[in-house]
């Protein structure tokens, strides 16, 4: 799945069915499996495992710092006494997951939040079938961790007492959040007994309190509650400096501008500065050095902004008014509404404003998944398309396919269901977080390529003139409504098959018709999609009509409805009676073709292998 699958783990085997269990991880992602020579030497090792002489004690220790996360397939007790001397914090500690020997259960077992072996555990658990193993007390609770609570949207984290915040929340104590800048997105998918208590009360007595702002508070040590502060990404540095100003010089100047206006580093989003400067190399240095993105504009376009302080010096040097105001605020503009929130301030080489933005900054480049869920049941969803909704930041649905895979959620994902009739707007809405820099998947029932998301997803990021790279879009096929009745009823689809919807809210009825009169008369074997719904019944009585133009009104006929799920309900009758049933727009019809004929409650249509014997 992209690089937003496994990314720098090591599986250690030790056993020859611990390499079976790893294998198939090593073919999805950034995962190296590290192989003892004794082992090596009884089984054929996997093109690139690493095969280590040493003792797995010692080579742990030589490879600790080379990777982000490491599974074990081994008895946990081992797992922990390896490990033991090798961990320091749970904020720089890599993952470590363990699997059972037999591979049934995927165990997080240290940094499960910062760490990310929490995530890391349940997409190891969908690609092998498993269960995960998660035991941090807040997923216990349906509740987001409150030190990754920032993550997907590029925030940074402060100062604070982070343990002693995360003990209130799993304690379930009320915690004050005063949040100033960034998404509230977060919000909106807590569970309905939470903690947080938005804003200031009086009447209650706060256990901890949570600050989301781009400034920099003290705490004391030894206040009386835990607090902790996140700093979203939405301030905007602009800078103006004489040629050949030193990093020195641009750092110092920064910094002080931060300190005097209590400002956090941590929230900047990045630097802007006119066109000019943009080989400046002091400048150049201070944004790699401090890994911000650097914007730069002509003096056409900065002369257009109107900013408090403007020099008529700097307009005859530069041919526009302001560099450092103005770049502030064309940067924060490009992230909604912008405002000055520090005026510029002249040093001897440097010059510095700072705007704050609507929308903050993520650093992350956006990603598309299109995901098709299947029927409905969660044994019928690829282990692909699991991964994919297990590892996104937000899952966009029609309410009924949302509740569908809620199994597969997690309490740090953000979900928005929109009605059926609002397929445009899923669309718009995918887009728009995955440009911001989230991490989406659209899920539809069936296949997604099959009257699906998928299509119109792609059809409107062609429209604004998408790149094809940015966002990155996968599609993930899933098993389609007329595969899923047709596995239920025997093998109509033997032979050649077509799908027709009788939905006329996009396609003109003229055109359906035509399709029906093809299709009949062509004998092919034909699936039925949204047949009628309470106020659309003619389409359905109009296909009927036209089918018996060509074919017997004995010809085999299956009705599905509802399948693989609880309420499935299924009918084999004949073209004669098909309306005689229940149907409405969770139902597919089946209608066979001339050799299609019923056994035994099986729909059987023969491809012609026995002709030829």
């Amino acid at each position: 799945m992209s690089q937003f699958l496994f990314q720098s783990c090591a599986a250690i085997a030790l056993t020859p069915r611990a390499v079976q269990i790893l294998f198939p991880l090593c073919q999805t992602g950034d995962v190296t499996l590290h192989i003892p020579s004794s082992l090596a030497s009884e089984i054929t090792p996997p093109q690139g495992s690493q095969i280590y002489e040493s003792s797995l004690k010692d080579h742990l220790t030589a490879i600790w710092s080379q990777y982000r996360a490491f599974i074990f397939v081994a008895a946990s007790g081992i797992v922990v006494r390896l490990i033991a001397p090798l961990l320091a914090h749970k904020t720089e500690d890599p993952a470590i997951i363990v699997i059972d020997p037999e591979g049934q259960y995927v165990i997080s077992l240290c940094s499960g939040h910062q760490g990310g072996a929490d995530q890391l555990t349940r997409l190891i658990a969908q690609q092998l079938t498993a269960t995960p193993i998660i035991t941090s007390a807040s997923t216990s609770l349906n509740l987001p961790g409150i030190d990754i609570l920032g993550v997907p949207f590029g925030w940074q984290k402060g100062q604070g007492d982070w343990n002693g915040i995360s003990r209130i929340c799993v304690h379930q104590e009320p915690i004050q959040v005063i949040q100033e800048a960034g998404s509230t997105l977060w919000q909106k998918s807590l569970p309905t007994e939470h903690p947080f208590y938005f804003g200031f009360n009086e009447e209650i007595s706060f256990k901890g309190r949570i600050w989301i702002t781009p400034t920099s508070r003290r705490f004391a040590p030894s206040s009386d509650i835990p607090k902790v502060q996140w700093h979203p990404r939405v301030l905007w540095v602009g800078i103006g400096c004489i040629r050949g100003a030193t990093q020195e010089q641009i750092t110092t100047a920064v910094q002080q501008v931060l300190q005097k206006s209590h400002l956090a580093f941590e929230a900047i989003a990045g630097l802007a500065t006119i066109d000019i400067k943009a080989d400046e190399i002091g400048l150049l240095n201070y944004a790699q050095s401090s890994q911000l993105p650097l914007k730069t504009y002509t003096a056409e376009i900065l002369k257009t902004v109107t900013v408090p302080n403007p020099s008529h010096i700097v307009a005859q040097a530069v041919d526009t008014p302001s560099v450092a105001e103005a770049a502030a605020l064309s940067a924060a503009k490009e992230y909604g509404e912008a405002v000055l929130l520090v005026q510029k301030q002249v040093t001897e080489a440097v010059t510095v404003a700072i705007a704050q933005a609507e929308i903050e900054y993520t650093g992350r480049t956006g990603y598309i998944g299109l995901v098709g869920i299947g029927p409905g049941n969660i044994t019928q969803i690829t282990p692909a398309a699991k991964t994919a909704i297990t590892q996104a930041d937000v899952i966009i649905g029609y309410s009924l396919y949302t509740d569908l895979i809620q199994p597969l959620q997690h309490p740090a994902q953000i979900i928005e269901s929109l009605p059926i009739t609002q397929e445009v707007q899923r669309a718009r809405r995918a887009i728009e977080l995955a440009q911001w820099g989230l991490s989406v998947v659209v899920i539809s029932s069936g296949d997604c390529g099959i009257y699906g998301m998928a299509g119109l997803v792609l059809e409107q990021l062609s429209v604004m003139g998408w790149d094809g790279n940015t966002p990155q879009v996968e599609v993930f096929p899933g098993i389609s409504a007329l595969q899923a009745a047709a596995s239920r009823v025997g093998a109509p689809l033997m032979h050649d098959f077509c799908a027709i919807s009788l939905s006329d809210l996009l396609t003109p009825i003229e055109v359906i018709e035509k399709r029906l009169e093809a299709a009949a008369k062509a004998d092919f074997v034909t699936a039925i999609y949204n047949p009628c719904s309470k106020t659309r019944i003619q389409p359905l009585l109009t296909a009927e009509k036209i089918f018996l133009m060509y074919r017997d009104p004995l010809t085999p006929v299956a009705i599905v409805r509802s399948v693989y799920r609880q309420d499935e309900e299924i009918i084999l009758t004949t073209l004669g009676k098909m309306l005689w049933s229940h149907i409405d727009m969770l139902t597919t019809i089946l209608i066979g073709n001339s050799t299609t004929f019923f056994h035994e409650n099986w729909m059987i249509t023969p491809r012609g292998y026995l002709k030829n014997e």
